[in-house]
C-alpha cells in the first residue's frame, strides 16, 4: 500500500477509503463506482476518451445527455476525492491520478508484471467486483467479466509459478499448497488441474490430489454440467492406484 490519500478496493468487495465519508458518499452511486473502476483497471493513470466512457456507462442516453451525466460524475469524484483526483488531457480524455488513488487491482497487475508473485497473491482478495451490475450497460458488463477472467488467470499463473519455484527449493508442502491454489483460480481449466495433480503425485500427496480432483469434478458439474475428460479421469485413476 502506498501513501496515496485514497484506496480503492475492487477484489472480493468494492470499498473506497480515505478522508471522512467521501468513500461512502461515492459508493452509493453505481455509475460513479463504475467510472472509478474503469479508470483503475488494470492500471491507474491511463487516459481514456470521454466518448468511450459514455458509451460504456450511459448507452441509453443521446450524446449530449450522456456527456452531461459524465460531467456530473466527474464533479462528484472531484468534490469528494479532491480537484486533482481526476485529470484531463485536452477536452476529450480523462484519467484517475495515481497520486490521489491507490487501487488493489492496479497494484496486483504491477506485481504480476514485475515477478512479485507472493505480493500479487496477497493483493488478490477474490473476484473483481463480485456481484456488481449495471442495468442496460452490456458493454460495461462484458468489460468487467473480461477483466475478472484476466485477473483470475494472472492469479492462477502466479500460483503455479510459485509452486514450481517452491518445488525446486525443496519446500514440498508449500509447493503442494500453491499447486492446489493455482487450480482454485481456474476451476474450468483441466490442463491446470492435470499439471497440479501430476505435481501432487510427484510430491507424494496422493490424498491431496484425490481431494482436488473431487472438488474440481463437483464444481465442473455444477457450473458447466459436464464431467472431467477421459484424459483427466485416467490420470486420477493412476494416481489413486499409486501407479
Amino acid at each position: 500500500m502506498t501513501t496515496t490519500p485514497h484506496s480503492l478496493t475492487l477484489f472480493g468487495s468494492v470499498d473506497l477509503r480515505g478522508s471522512g465519508e467521501a468513500g461512502a458518499r461515492l459508493l452509493v452511486q453505481s455509475k460513479v463506482v463504475a467510472l472509478l473502476a474503469y479508470l483503475s483497471v488494470p492500471t491507474v493513470g491511463r487516459f481514456v476518451r470521454r466518448d468511450t466512457i459514455v458509451g460504456l456507462l450511459w448507452p441509453e442516453l443521446d450524446q449530449a445527455r450522456a456527456r452531461k451525466a459524465l460531467r456530473q460524475a466527474v464533479l462528484a469524484v472531484r468534490a469528494e476525492l479532491g480537484a486533482d483526483a481526476l485529470i484531463g488531457r485536452g477536452d476529450e480524455e480523462l484519467a484517475l491520478s495515481a497520486d490521489h488513488v491507490w487501487c488493489d487491482v492496479a497494484a496486483f497487475t504491477h506485481a504480476t508484471d514485475n515477478g512479485l508473485l507472493m505480493q500479487a497473491l496477497k493483493l488478490y482478495g477474490g473476484d473483481l467486483m463480485p456481484g456488481f451490475f449495471l442495468a442496460d450497460c452490456a458493454a460495461f458488463g462484458q468489460w468487467l467479466e473480461d477483466e475478472r477472467a484476466s485477473a483470475r488467470e494472472r492469479a492462477a499463473a502466479a500460483s503455479w509459478a510459485l509452486a514450481q519455484h517452491l518445488e525446486t527449493e525443496n519446500q514440498l508442502s508449500d509447493a503442494a499448497g500453491m499447486a492446489r491454489r493455482s487450480v482454485k483460480f481456474s476451476w474450468t481449466d483441466e490442463r491446470a488441474l492435470r499439471r497440479a495433480l501430476t505435481m501432487l503425485d510427484r510430491l507424494g500427496d496422493r490424498a491431496g490430489a484425490a481431494r482436488l480432483y473431487d472438488e474440481f469434478s463437483v464444481r465442473l458439474q455444477k457450473e458447466l454440467d459436464v464431467a472431467p475428460s477421459d484424459e483427466t479421469v485416467r490420470l486420477i485413476a493412476r494416481i489413486r492406484a499409486g501407479a
